[in-house]
């Protein structure tokens, strides 16, 4: 299976987050598709093998540090990059429980939009090449 070049899987179970950063990366050029739990995202990103994930940690059916573990068990879809979600206080917690694993964070609080696509796209360019023209 091959990867899907400016794919973006949002993987968020509250709808309101999650329709607001599929309508923002999709009028920033990226193809995106969106999971509403752990066990939707990890069969998305297993059929659709998207270029960054963006992951909720609380969810139900599947927790995102779970969907994570399962992912990098699979040489499929092990080395998408994570950007994890979250609005918990304990990120470093987390970062223990994860390891050295390839992933990065924001906490919900401190981001807007924009900061979200900056971090993607740099993650982007840093994982794939991918590179950005003034238009997008």
């Amino acid at each position: 299976m091959t990867q899907t070049s400016r794919t973006v899987l949002i993987v968020e179970d509250e709808p309101s987050l999650s329709e607001a950063l599929k309508d923002k990366f999709t009028r920033e050029g990226f193809h995106t598709l969106v999971a509403r739990n752990g066990e939707e995202g990890l069969k998305m990103a297993e059929e659709k093998i998207p270029s960054i994930i963006l992951l909720d940690i609380v969810m139900p059916k599947m927790d995102g540090v779970t969907m994570f573990k399962k992912l990098k068990e699979n040489q499929d879809t092990a080395n998408i990059p994570v950007i994890f979600l979250t609005n918990l206080s304990n990120a470093e917690q987390i970062a223990e429980e994860l390891g050295d694993r390839n992933y990065q964070y924001l906490v919900k609080s401190d981001w807007d939009m924009k900061d979200v696509v900056g971090k993607v796209r740099a993650t982007m360019h840093e994982k794939h090449g991918v590179a950005w023209t003034v238009e997008e």
